[in-house]
């Protein structure tokens, strides 16, 4: 049985005014590789060009925690952002990375957003890749509308360039070793 988002009853989907949900399954990788390379900003711009500029408050970073409060731009918004759920995958536990994410505006332009990862080891040495956000606001229904989907489009990106770039990295690391 696979793993599922937790959702604070304010960010339900389908309660909101957009969702998207994004996923992929990689053979080769564990949790733990995904987890480490998401959860270390300074990498984002290797798998994903849709958060660039992350900037930490009270000089934090780039390693995101608990609680952590940054700021980036995606969608050409520039966001504020909490983490708000941070546990790293364990043996028979999936890692969660949440964070809560704001565009400041006036109360009918303001977006407001929970961005949720989830990690999961499977059987045969695969790796579920999970993103899901759950957003509100006027920004959102336009987004809802839109078409192209954008939302579900650069999410994807996101996921399927971090699972690229873990591959890679571990291949690497694997050759390496090999040639000693």
């Amino acid at each position: 049985m696979l793993n599922e988002i937790f959702w604070p009853y304010d960010y339900l989907p389908g309660t909101t005014d957009n969702f998207s949900s994004n996923e992929i399954i990689v053979k080769g990788i564990t949790a733990g590789d995904v987890f480490e390379n998401l959860v270390d900003t300074s990498k984002w711009s290797t798998f994903y060009e849709g958060a660039p500029d992350v900037v930490f408050h009270n000089g934090a970073g780039p390693v995101l925690f608990l609680g952590a409060r940054f700021s980036y731009k995606t969608l050409e918004l520039p966001m504020e952002a909490e983490v708000v759920e941070f546990e790293p995958p364990e043996k028979d536990r999936p890692g969660r990375l949440s964070w809560h994410g704001w565009a400041s505006g006036d109360a009918e332009q303001r977006l407001d957003v929970l961005h949720a990862w989830l990690f999961e080891n499977m059987v045969a040495g695969r790796v579920r890749i999970l993103t899901q956000e759950s957003q509100k606001g006027a920004p959102a229904k336009d987004l809802f509308n839109a078409s192209p989907d954008m939302m579900n489009q650069t999410r994807q990106e996101w996921v399927k360039g971090l699972a690229r770039v873990v591959v890679a990295s571990k291949s690497r690391r694997a050759n390496k070793s090999n040639s000693k």
